[in-house]
């Protein structure tokens, strides 16, 4: 079992008795690193590519609780104005009252509200998600990359993630009709996590 326990009636009471001294040292409280993490999107432009983006701002806290991991938590702030798909017209067009509204809605927030294992060192973090005040649930599935100590004394976790949202959910409901058919933006977006954290002193 790795960081995010799987809470049943049958494995309870073994969860408490008998713990992975390797997980148990695990427990405390991480901070993601901004310069090692990715929190990254996937949009279909006109029907027919992909357009990726992600975000420069964010801060976020992993809670890992090695003796009970049903009771690990994450919580992320992500800065909406720094959004950067490659291209300054598009991100500003991004940051406007078509999409964002970044000046009335400044962040983007994820807190989650549970965790399960779906076997080996897949795991499922479910939370909710506030984008322009409005909060949905998402759920996001995670591999567990490990842990190690790096070269500077720090000891780090790491984690992969994915999720798929419909934006118009949140009120991302800008488009533009083609010609030949379809919409400019899909309402299907891909989220993407590729998140280092350093365990606090």
């Amino acid at each position: 079992m790795g960081i995010f326990g799987r809470r049943n009636e049958t494995a309870a009471s073994a969860a408490t008795s008998a713990v992975n001294p390797d997980l148990a040292a695990l427990t405390g409280t991480y901070t993601i690193d901004p310069a090692h993490t990715t929190i990254g999107f996937v949009a279909r432009h006109a029907m027919v590519t992909n357009v990726k983006g992600g975000f420069a701002d964010f801060t976020g806290t992993l809670e890992l609780d090695g003796a009970d991991p049903a009771n690990s938590s994450a919580r992320i702030d992500v800065t909406m104005d720094s959004i950067d798909t490659g291209n300054a017209d598009r991100d500003g067009h991004l940051k406007s009252a078509d999409f964002f509204k970044t000046d009335e809605f400044p962040q983007m927030t994820f807190r989650s509200t549970k965790a399960e294992a779906l076997g080996g060192d897949d795991y499922r973090i479910t939370g909710d998600l506030t984008i322009l005040g409005t909060t949905r649930p998402l759920s996001i599935d995670l591999e567990f990359n490990g842990a190690a100590k790096d070269p500077f004394g720090n000891e780090r976790v790491g984690f992969e993630g994915t999720a798929s949202i419909l934006r118009s959910e949140w009120g991302l409901t800008w488009n533009a009709a083609l010609e030949t058919g379809g919409v400019l933006v899909s309402d299907k977006i891909k989220l993407a996590f590729d998140i280092s954290a350093i365990k606090n002193a």
